[in-house]
């Protein structure tokens, strides 16, 4: 069976559409543009194979809008996880609380994220994985291999994964306040470099998301893009200086105002450094006369 057909064998037996009509909320919006030919059905296949799939990449790459295309794909709800360094194990598995029933208080517990990812087969999205602290993810580790279990440290349940769930990961490597992911984790997950959308694809991404934007505002923004990105590499300027998120958000903008502007606000003003944010308006004003 080649990887087109084991794609489309489980995306129309996915047993999690037992509950997906449960969850509607929760099913990620598709159009993620993959920048590499194969990336996107290696990581379905991955998926399929019941594979923990980590995503690396700059900020504003797509790796949130790839996530949730999956779950879109596979009409899979998802579950969202942002790591930081106070996210803590009732954050990931749920917490006990005080209810009233029948004029008698009990005491409920309400189910986190990962538990419920389990349960139901729905996939388990973990933003920023390592801005976590290292102490509080080894509890991830029985659900992340070959036992796909967990035993709650708050019910005393043993939970086994309904064989839909899905685990991705996504992390930003170098950033202020991460740290490197642990061996133990990292042998967990295949991992995915996700780099920045360039050229064609980048516009094809902008004539689909604003089809009335003039050829003349795309044709700018795309050169834009690539100056920036040589930018990047040159080291001149930051990763986020790139992003595809603020690009696009630049050209939204830049259909109502004056495009210097949009490009200002909407990239420029997120650069901490005065010297970024001057090459990137200096870099705009060589498009824009």
């Amino acid at each position: 069976m080649n990887v087109k057909s084991i794609i489309d064998h489980s995306q129309n037996n996915r047993h999690s559409k037992e509950h997906a009509d449960d969850h509607k909320a929760l099913i990620g919006r598709g159009g993620y543009v993959s920048p590499l030919e194969n990336l996107w059905n290696d990581i379905l296949l991955s998926v399929v194979l019941q594979k923990n799939v980590l995503l690396k990449g700059p900020s504003g790459s797509g790796k949130t809008k790839l996530a949730e295309s999956i779950s879109s794909f596979f009409n899979q709800p998802m579950h969202s996880i942002n790591c930081s360094v106070d996210l803590d194990a009732e954050a990931l598995l749920g917490f006990k609380t005080l209810i009233q029933e029948k004029g008698q208080t009990a005491i409920d517990f309400v189910e986190g994220p990962v538990i419920q990812a389990m349960r139901y087969g729905h996939i388990l999205y973990i933003d920023e994985i390592n801005m976590a602290k290292p102490e509080t993810l080894p509890i991830l580790h029985s659900v992340l291999d070959h036992r796909r279990m967990l035993t709650n440290p708050y019910t005393g349940e043993v939970l086994r994964a309904h064989e839909d769930f899905t685990v991705i990961a996504a992390i930003n490597e170098g950033y202020i306040g991460t740290s490197p992911l642990n061996e133990a984790l990292k042998n967990r997950f295949i991992s995915f470099s996700i780099p920045y959308l360039t050229g064609e694809p980048l516009r094809g991404l902008f004539e689909r998301e604003y089809p009335e934007a003039s050829s003349l505002l795309i044709k700018t923004m795309l050169n834009l893009a690539e100056d920036m990105f040589i930018q990047v590499q040159n080291g001149l300027l930051s990763e986020e200086a790139a992003s595809i998120r603020s690009l696009l958000d630049a050209t939204e903008l830049a259909q109502y105002i004056d495009p210097k502007r949009a490009i200002r606000y909407a990239i420029a003003e997120k650069l901490e450094d005065d010297s970024e944010k001057e090459l990137v308006m200096e870099l705009a004003n060589t498009w824009l006369k």
